[in-house]
């Protein structure tokens, strides 16, 4: 269905190649950071290196691409590039919902984009609310509470050790081995690091010391009519990738799957252990990939997702976070390495993604399946 239910304009229907802008917030790290923002500010930038992979991908399949930065001067480029729609995994450039900054820019103009809409990436930032939505619908999280000045009372449920981190970022921003808090002190300094640094309220919950994992889903209701791949897609439409362990046991900040960890690369000392398909009993992984489309679901995502969740004490697994716009670099990326683990070329995954969103705009006709025949009883 498309968005308000206009159509698309004709130039853009049923093209057999397309031009696709790139979009993205990209790293610079020769530039001098300005003063007053976080020491791991835009950690969650992409390297340029990533969308030339992107463009490559886009390109086996005959379309032509452009990269646009999505800054300020995003809506002047739009105008004078004209794509026919937009690959996007730009982050933003502040505020409480910036991931959904670039969606909506691209609502307002009327441009078909892949990926969740506005509202989702405004909802998936926020690590607070996600929890209380999930939470709400009965999806297992940890006791949490925000803290927006620091000197809240503490919650009853909440028992040390407890964990401490930014309520809206991503990628491991404020996240260090000092997020692991022992006492009421120690969460009070943390809180406040936090509040003050980040200028953005602090999430506190209960720390789970038990295994780490992450969740990826990719589809809908309708993929197979659309996908280059409809065999990958079970009956509802979805396909779950196998499921990623991250053991930060030997990483840089044990136990804590930090930004300086994240950004090892795969294999290097001081880098968690990635494991996958992820060693686990037939009951867990059924459970761990029905909590994460139902989180997938419950905040409207669309088409992929990745979901984080970790074990508490007593083995029992918590939803941590999602990620609606999950890194896509290849052989790095948790992603890209659930998809390479089950033999899908990174090509044939970014292309995909590609599909579903242009779906939903009208650009592609669905596939056709031959009838079913066989008589009712």
């Amino acid at each position: 269905m498309l968005p308000h239910g206009e159509e698309k304009p004709p130039s853009r229907r049923m093209k057999r190649y397309w031009k696709i802008a790139v979009l993205a917030n990209i790293k610079d790290e020769s530039q001098q950071k300005p003063e007053g923002v976080p020491p791991d500010a835009f950690a969650d930038f992409d390297h340029i290196e990533t969308v030339d992979s992107l463009r490559s991908a886009l390109e086996t399949d005959g379309h032509t691409t452009v990269f646009i930065q999505a800054d300020r001067d995003l809506p002047y480029a739009l105008r004078e590039e004209q794509p026919d729609i937009c690959f996007n995994i730009a982050e933003g450039l502040g505020g409480d919902a910036r991931e959904a900054q670039v969606p909506a820019l691209l609502e307002m103009q009327g441009i078909p984009y892949t990926g969740s809409r506005v509202l989702t990436n405004g909802i998936s930032l926020d690590k607070t609310l996600t929890k209380r939505i999930w939470r709400d619908r009965r999806l297992p999280v940890a006791p949490f509470q925000e803290f927006t000045i620091g000197d809240e009372p503490i919650r009853p449920e909440l028992e040390f050790p407890l964990f401490v981190k930014p309520a809206r970022e991503g990628t491991g921003m404020g996240v260090d081995m000092n997020a692991i808090v022992h006492n009421e002190k120690e969460l009070r300094d943390r809180a406040n690091y936090i509040i003050n640094t980040y200028m953005q309220p602090a999430l506190v919950e209960t720390f789970l010391p038990g295994r780490e994992f992450t969740v990826g889903v990719m589809g809908r209701a309708d993929a197979k009519l659309y996908s280059r791949h409809p065999e990958w897609y079970e009956k509802d439409g979805f396909h779950r990738f196998p499921i990623l362990e991250l053991d930060s046991s030997r990483s840089v900040t044990p136990l804590v799957y930090s930004q300086a960890a994240k950004s090892k690369e795969v294999g290097e000392e001081g880098a968690p252990g990635y494991f996958c398909p992820a060693p686990l009993e037939p009951e867990l992984e059924k459970k761990l990939k029905t909590f994460a489309l139902r989180a997938h679901q419950l905040i409207y995502a669309l088409d992929i997702s990745r979901t984080d969740i970790r074990l508490d004490k007593d083995g029992n697994p918590r939803l941590i976070e999602i990620n609606t716009l999950p890194g896509l670099t290849p052989d790095y990326s948790d992603l890209c390495l659930q998809a390479k683990s089950e033999g899908i070329r990174y090509e044939d995954l970014i292309l995909d993604i590609l599909y579903l969103g242009a779906s939903r705009w009208g650009m592609l006709e669905p596939r056709e399946y031959p009838q079913d025949t066989s008589k009712k009883k």
